[in-house]
């Protein structure tokens, strides 16, 4: 049907010129409409039943397509005479869904739909009076017009199910008018909010349209338990049938049946890294999703390594991703390998040849690249002669590269017949050499999710082009199908996060290793001293949508300075040290002070520091020719010292006759009550213990290193020359019992972790990173 004749057909259920022209570019809106229009016949679509129509055209799922015409006799019939009771009938037919042909008991759906029930004017009337005398009326004497009267039309539709919105909104005006009055001056003023204060501001962080949707389905969610159990809404386990795009076949509902016998109805879910490389911040997402959703639903989570290309794969990955689960707070439900599943998935593999699904084909890896390969002249291959083919694969008498085997499906993308299985003459960690051909990810996937009875595959958005031949494998199989569910992978700007240029960075003696702080993975971050607590949170603000998210480190930082700000005890260190000699120094010998770990609240504990006639300051608190409105000592201006109880006063300043430089200030001390107030209070330490403090910064000049547009000769011509620099700092000796990964908050400087590499003889720390006034001024 022409573009014109159908705008005019959609017209006719009640839309505007412009909704059919937009209805028109959505193809399977148009396409259940016009079969709608079809099944009505030359029925009236007046009094608002096309728009009922068109309201279940949108709502339709593949599953319940074949009961359209169904719905449609509903609706031109007035059975079905409001959206209530149309997306009742939808969701009774999902539910029946699960059996194909299933046949419809009419009466029950009648019943579930409403059809038939009438409710009164009175009914609703009375209703109304009741919830407001029992539950609203001092909220709406206190509030009056400002009272959000939404809440009474919800709770009234809990006991009136089918009575019309519009009628029981009409009714609560009513009494609503009938308690307060009209309304006054005061009712038409907009409510007084109870904390006017005007929210921080956050991070400033360059994100893209995509994290903007994002952000706002988080919806306010802080925490991965919130954002799961709030925020986020899959499908129940055993109801897969309900999601979209999932294929229904005639052995569904005996294997959802079994599905849940085996599973009692639990979420499970998995994180199945492949163990070739250290996690990222991306995959910090994945884990929070997979196991955080688990969790909120009482569920299970295991941690699978996908284990099917031993060429790239070591051992010290396996221990690391562990780890790096381990340490985001969570705890496996069990630990499994792909390689468990190589004898059935050979198994299943056979079956796939004898049901002619799946072909041995000789065509070379560079011919299957792209989009738009040339077709396997092998497709029509004979089955037994895939079979023998398929044997001598396994058997090692085919080369490497001579042959794959190949799953007769086209993928979303339009690329045909995946490769199922290749032949790499190369031991495996787990099996040895019992193997000389190793399944592909898009055939082991889903059958390993199959065979752990996950309930929730999810996975990144890339994978989206990959849901049809996951459930066509199953399905051809005869075999528990999950169902997938993809999200926005997380990218980070200044950062790079592929395995194999992080490893080109190594080699090249950029970076050191995995975990050198300056990088993304999740070694280097826990290095670098961002909590794990502080990354979950991040993940959450993240929220869960099919938008690919970009944000600068900022906004990671932003979390990982909330978390420290409250957990990580407060120390005097000075980073680039001037030595100043009090010479009326108050005290006989060197005076011990408690100092509290958290100043804002010292009920949190204290430690000691030793107050001496010889302290260290920073170089930049002091200023021979301060500026105006420097704050610091100078000259002819005091400072106050923190937690010491003095004031102090330039006498002398000693210069290094060679250079110049200023190496010592004489100062003389008064007590902070006798002295006039100081404009500032400065850091100080005496009898100091050395750390070595290394600073990061972004190891990136530019945003997207790896882009040829923005950085044309390559990431590795990108590297900041200024992204580490090394001091030898003057610490408080409290820190001499500080521990590795031990976190603190150097007193006006920022958050620093201590590194691995310290030893009883040497702390080493990293800055983890700055105050949040800092953050300000970048």
């Amino acid at each position: 049907m022409a573009g014109d004749d159908l705008i005019a057909k959609f017209q006719v259920l009640g839309m505007s010129e412009q909704k059919a022209k937009e209805t028109l570019k959505n193809a399977n809106v148009t396409k259940n409409l016009q079969l709608a229009l079809a099944a009505a016949g030359g029925a009236t679509l007046s009094d608002g039943t096309g728009m009922l129509i068109y309201h279940m055209a949108t709502k339709l799922k593949p599953q319940t397509a074949d009961h359209l015409p169904l719905l449609v006799r509903y609706i031109v019939e007035h059975k079905l005479d409001n959206t209530q009771r149309v997306d009742a009938a939808l969701e009774y037919l999902l539910k029946c869904g699960q059996s194909l042909n299933a046949n419809i008991d009419v009466q029950a759906l009648e019943k579930e739909c409403g059809v038939g029930v009438v409710v009164t004017p009175e009914q609703i009337e009375r209703t109304v009076q009741a919830k407001i005398k029992a539950s609203y009326k001092e909220a709406l004497l206190e509030q009056r017009y400002h009272f959000n009267s939404f809440k009474i039309l919800q709770d009234v539709r809990g006991d009136l199910k089918w009575a019309d919105a519009k009628s029981v909104k009409a009714a609560i005006d009513v009494e609503i008018f009938d308690l307060l009055g009209p309304k006054t001056e005061a009712d038409l003023k907009p409510p007084t909010k109870a904390n006017d204060k005007p929210k921080a501001a956050k991070p400033k962080a360059e994100v893209t349209p995509a994290a903007q949707t994002a952000e706002a389905a988080s919806d306010g969610a802080t925490t991965i338990s919130e954002l799961m159990k709030t925020k986020v809404h899959f499908h129940a386990p055993g109801e897969n049938f309900k999601a979209d795009g999932y294929v229904v076949t005639e052995h569904t509902e005996r294997l959802l049946k079994e599905h849940l016998a085996r599973t009692g109805g639990k979420v499970h879910t998995r994180f199945p890294p492949e163990p070739n490389g250290i996690l990222h911040i991306g995959h910090a997402k994945a884990i929070n999703i997979n196991f955080g959703y688990a969790a909120a639903h009482d569920g299970v989570c295991y941690l699978r390594y996908d284990d099917t290309n031993p060429e790239k794969e070591e051992e010290k990955f396996f221990l690391a991703i562990k780890e790096m689960v381990e340490w985001l707070g969570y705890k496996p439900f069990k630990i499994t390998y792909s390689s468990d599943n190589f004898q059935q998935l050979y198994e299943w593999a056979v079956v796939l040849i004898n049901k002619g699904l799946a072909y041995v084909c000789h065509q070379k890896a560079e011919e299957l690249k792209g989009f738009n390969p040339k077709p396997s002249p092998w497709r029509e291959r004979p089955i037994e002669e895939s079979l023998r083919l398929f044997e001598d694969m396994k058997r090692g008498k085919i080369d490497e590269g001579a042959a794959t085997l190949r799953m007769k499906v086209t993928l979303e993308e339009g690329k045909m017949d995946p490769v199922a299985y290749r032949i790499k003459f190369i031991s495996h960690h787990r099996t040895g050499s019992d193997w000389c051909i190793y399944p592909t990810y898009d055939y082991t996937h889903c059958l390993c999710d199959s065979l752990e009875d996950i309930t929730h595959s999810l996975c990144t958005k890339e994978f989206q082009s990959r849901r049809s031949s996951y459930y066509w494998l199953c399905n051809a199989l005869g075999i528990y199908c999950p169902v997938q569910w993809e999200y926005g992978r997380l990218n980070m700007n200044y950062a790079l996060v592929s395995k194999r240029k992080i490893a080109k960075l190594i080699t090249e003696q950029i970076v050191h290793d995995w975990d050198d702080p300056r990088l993304f993975t999740l070694t280097a971050l826990r290095r670098r001293g961002f909590p794990a607590e502080a990354i979950n949170n991040f993940c959450a603000q993240m929220g869960v949508t099919g938008a690919q998210i970009a944000v600068d480190p900022a906004m990671l930082e932003a979390a990982v300075r909330d978390v420290l700000n409250v957990t990580a005890p407060r120390r005097l260190v000075v980073l680039e040290p001037l030595k100043v000699t009090i010479k009326n120094f108050p005290h006989d010998a060197p005076v011990q002070l408690e100092v509290p770990d958290f100043p804002q609240n010292p009920q949190q504990g204290t430690h000691k520091i030793t107050l001496d006639k010889v302290i260290y300051i920073e170089q930049g608190d002091f200023k021979l020719e301060p500026e105006k409105g420097y704050r610091r000592l100078a000259p002819k201006q005091s400072v106050g010292l923190r937690h010491a109880g003095l004031v102090i006063s330039v006498d002398e300043i000693v210069k290094d006759p060679a250079t110049g430089q200023v190496v010592e200030l004489i100062c003389t001390s008064q007590p902070a009550e006798q002295a006039e107030k100081p404009k500032a209070f400065v850091q100080w330490v005496s009898q100091p213990i050395q750390l070595e403090v290394r600073l990061y910064e972004q190891l990136f000049k530019h945003k997207n290193p790896e882009d040829p547009n923005e950085v044309p000769g390559g990431f590795l011509s990108d590297i900041s020359e200024q992204s580490i620099s090394v001091v030898v700092a003057f610490a408080d000796r409290a820190l001499n019992q500080a521990k590795v990964y031990d976190k603190f908050q150097f007193e006006r400087i920022g958050f620093f972790s201590v590194d691995p590499d310290t030893s009883a003889n040497h702390l080493v720390f990293n800055r983890t990173v700055g105050l949040k006034e800092d953050a300000g001024k970048k």
